[in-house]
């Protein structure tokens, strides 16, 4: 199973900062009840494996980033290691590298918007005969006023807000997406001609100076990346069916709207 998931996204696609793979125990010796997917793990998201029978928890974002010293109480991620490991339960987290991935986050964001015709976006990364890129592009089926590609946003995420610059005055036709923290894509996404760029994130300054060149959409990091269940669960029930999968109920997005 955690095979299927390496071969479709291999762990070389990810980038340099980052610790996708297994997270906590051990994935030869334990045959699995079950597997909860979910985008972050959190103190909730175990107690929900444990709810759930699932002994396996696969993420998105890798619920360790850096080296632990010591496992104690002190913080939320040794806590979590701690319930695991005594809950038997592994961790496993697909994040860059599922990002990177053809058929991975970015491509189910952009069929989430109904884009097609989707080609990866910025410098290629080549692992053996896998292909990736931090982004894609494509068209939409039909052209889109700024205003209706907005509205249609807000819909398909479920996003109370859109961090916006200036409405295009033309129709978007061709939109680059870039899922999680994307400012780093927005030059790429101009130069491929994109007419709108969407992302998780993006820095104020950042929105500056695009004015008719680009329609910038933000729609929040959790948001743009809340669909990674779905690849998960597809992967998951292709190369191992019977295996009984959960997407978490637990919303693990830390930031509220007031």
């Amino acid at each position: 199973m955690v095979n299927a998931l390496e071969l479709f996204a291999p762990l070389p696609l990810q980038e340099s900062f980052d610790n996708a793979g297994l997270q906590v125990g051990l994935t030869e010796t334990q045959e699995v009840s079950g597997v909860l997917l979910c985008l972050d793990v959190t103190e909730k998201i175990v107690d929900e494996a444990i709810k759930e029978g699932c002994n396996l928890i696969v993420s998105h974002h890798p619920l360790i980033f850096h080296k632990l010293s010591h496992i104690s109480d002190e913080d939320f991620v040794q806590r979590i290691v701690v319930r695991a490991i005594t809950n038997n339960i592994v961790i496993v987290s697909m994040h860059t590298n599922m990002d990177n991935a053809i058929g991975g986050v970015n491509y189910k964001i952009a069929e989430k918007i109904g884009i097609d015709k989707i080609e990866l976006l910025g410098e290629r990364k080549i692992i053996g005969d896998t292909e990736g890129a931090s982004g894609v592009i494509g068209s939409l089926s039909k052209p889109m006023c700024a205003s209706d590609f907005i509205t249609h946003i807000k819909q398909v995420f479920k996003v109370e807000c859109v961090q916006a610059n200036e409405l295009l005055r033309r129709d978007i036709c061709r939109v680059a997406v870039c899922g999680g923290a994307g400012s780093f894509m927005l030059d790429d996404a101009i130069k491929a001609g994109a007419d709108a760029f969407i992302t998780g994130e993006m820095h104020y300054h950042d929105f500056f100076d695009h004015e008719q060149q680009i329609q910038i959409a933000v729609i929040g990091h959790y948001q743009s990346e809340q669909y990674t269940n779905e690849i998960f669960k597809s992967i998951i029930e292709d190369a191992c069916p019977g295996v009984r999968c959960c997407l978490a109920q637990t919303n693990t997005n830390p930031i509220i709207y007031l």
